[in-house]
């Protein structure tokens, strides 16, 4: 069953429970909270590019990383991109009256608090390239995925 998932912009306030909106800041100035708040003590960092192509605007996988806190932003800052969280849990399955989507556009990234629920990133256009900030082994040791379909019965559209 498709489940419309109605699409708010990223907002610090709206993003808080899942994480940070980090914006541009003026050089030079002084580490403080409006920094990316990182956890990757756990392991060895990894800073990379993504390509990535066709991704739409459908989704039945939601996946957490419990060891890090993660980074993602986009390299076409004029072109939107969305993605879905939920809060971290200590369940094995994310709180589905909990699931945002939010659209991300402009000179900004995102910072997943530890444990959080995401899926995503997602567009439009037919490629994109995005960094992002994990752990070298994230995607090997640390991805914890569940999937709405086999679940519950259930994918996700983003609608605007």
């Amino acid at each position: 069953m498709l489940t419309p998932l109605p699409v708010q912009d990223l907002s610090v306030a709206a993003f808080a429970p899942y994480g940070q909106v980090i914006s541009p800041s003026i050089d030079g100035q002084a580490y403080g909270e409006d920094d990316a708040q990182l956890d990757l003590r756990q392991g060895t960092p990894r800073f990379y590019i993504m390509h990535l192509e066709h991704r739409g605007r459908q989704f039945s996988d939601i996946t957490r990383h419990e060891r890090c806190t993660q980074c993602l932003g986009s390299l076409t800052i004029d072109q939107p991109w969305y993605l879905a969280v939920a809060p971290p849990s200590v369940e094995p399955e994310p709180d589905l009256q909990a699931l945002q989507a939010f659209r991300i556009i402009g000179p900004c990234f995102i910072k997943l608090h530890v444990g959080t629920w995401h899926a995503g990133p997602f567009f439009d256009a037919a490629t994109m390239d995005f960094y992002n900030l994990e752990l070298s082994d994230t995607n090997v040791v640390d991805h914890t995925t569940y999937n709405f379909e086999q679940q519950q019965a259930k994918r996700f559209e983003f609608v605007l």
